[in-house]
């Protein structure tokens, strides 16, 4: 009853990146906020750690009532448009743990942000988390604290969140970038009809450390089961969160996302990413994206597979830098042709 699409961006990390031991066992050489489940603590990877340390919540309002939502925010800003780093399905900011640092680094100003219903957002008084209340509730974080027009970046479904997010608030999107888009499943199929018992008994499964090492084999090829396991509680942690059960039956019941119709109507120019060793979407497919949407440049990378964020950090930090460069580098060079 799962699809391998739903389970493409659990926790992964890139195959060269290695991190060294505490000093002491259970010791975290970051401060962690005190909102994260207590099993970030078991978590080795440094990287991850270090992204945990910065997550805070800032409230957003929501309908009648505030929602504490957890970011990550920039620590630099400048007159670039700031750059917006989406996660996929069930996921969490902590999937950007390898390139956020990188981006920060080129000098650009970036946040990383949980989507309604994922991730590590204070959902204690539970608002609906369908596609509608997903796409006002970003767009309340923007109109309050990103303020200017942004590049979105959106990986597996985050691309669709993206796309439903750009058609609906135009004035809020800069440009888009989309990394292996889901964009063509119609929404969560079958799923939506069960009943909701089964529909909990389904979800559970979602945050079984056996099914994300099983993904994790799926997605990348040698990887040791120690380095998998590590990996499996990064992405799985945001489940341990009370609230998470339901917020995901409430998504898989409300249908999910159905973004192909709207394709065309993206204006924003585009930067398609797309792993060409991707198993779980075909490459295909990124290659159908290229030609729909009206305004897109498409950059493969090779022996990648459906997660270069995390699996190829550098060439997708140097794409996306380049991408929000690309129109300043224009500009000057048409004043030194003057």
């Amino acid at each position: 009853m799962l699809s391998p699409t739903m389970a493409s961006t659990w926790g992964s990390a890139p195959l060269h990146i290695q991190w060294k031991k505490p000093k002491r066992p259970g010791v975290i050489l970051n401060e962690l906020p005190s909102f994260l489940p207590k099993e970030v603590y078991n978590i080795k990877d440094q990287s991850a750690r270090n992204l945990a340390s910065r997550i805070q919540r800032l409230p957003v309002s929501f309908s009648d009532f505030c929602i504490m939502s957890s970011c990550v925010k920039p620590s630099i800003q400048n007159k670039d448009c700031p750059v917006v780093l989406l996660h996929g399905f069930d996921s969490s900011c902590l999937e950007w743990r390898y390139t956020y640092p990188l981006l920060e680094e080129a000098g650009l100003e970036t946040w990383a942000v949980d989507i309604l219903g994922w991730g590590f957002s204070d959902l204690e008084r539970l608002p609906p988390c369908d596609v509608t209340s997903k796409r006002v509730h970003l767009y309340q974080l923007w109109k309050s604290y990103i303020k200017k027009p942004m590049v979105i970046v959106g990986p597996s479904l985050g691309a669709a969140v993206a796309i439903d997010f750009a058609v609906n608030y135009p004035e809020a999107v800069d440009r888009l970038v989309l990394i292996d888009a889901s964009v063509y499943a119609e929404g969560t199929g079958n799923l939506a009809t069960l009943p909701r018992s089964i529909a909990y008994a389904g979800v559970f499964l979602l945050k079984s450390i056996p099914l994300r090492v099983y993904v994790n084999v799926l997605t990348f090829t040698g990887i040791p089961f120690s380095t998998s396991l590590d990996w499996a509680n990064i992405g799985r942690l945001h489940c341990l969160l009370p609230w998470w059960e339901d917020a995901t039956v409430s998504f898989m019941l409300s249908g999910g996302y159905k973004v192909s119709s709207q394709i065309e109507k993206v204006k924003q120019k585009t930067l398609i990413i797309w792993g060409e060793d991707d198993q779980i979407i075909s490459y295909k497919l990124g290659v159908r994206l290229h030609c729909e949407l009206p305004n897109a440049v498409i950059r493969p990378i090779a022996e990648c597979g459906h997660l270069p964020h995390v699996e190829k950090p550098n060439l997708v930090a140097k794409l996306i830098t380049q991408f929000v460069h690309e129109d300043s580098r224009k500009e000057v060079q048409f004043v030194n042709s003057e």
